[in-house]
């Protein structure tokens, strides 16, 4: 099963480099995704341990990351809201 998911991470990985190079995705693009993706982890970073949002912890793993650079603050809300119902 391993070699399953492995194989499948290649294949998309592949995939994605030959979508950024045909689209030419210039060094902008890429430079304001990077720099927004730092940005969620430090927001992120700052509400868990600024005592902010007490009681919650959003650990910061890609699927958080994600999650916040696509959505924004309701992103926050939104994982703050799961945690709530979950817990």
């Amino acid at each position: 099963m391993k070699t399953v998911w492995l194989t499948l991470l290649i294949v998309s990985l592949v995939m994605l480099i030959v979508i950024l190079i045909r689209n030419r995705i210039t060094g902008a693009v890429l430079k304001r995704f990077a720099l927004h993706l730092i940005a969620v982890a430090l927001v992120l970073y700052v509400l868990n341990f600024s005592g902010w949002i007490a009681g919650f912890y959003i650990p910061l793993n890609p699927a958080t990351v994600a999650t916040v650079v696509l959505l924004g603050v309701p992103g926050i809300l939104l994982i703050l809201g799961l945690q709530w119902t979950v817990l």
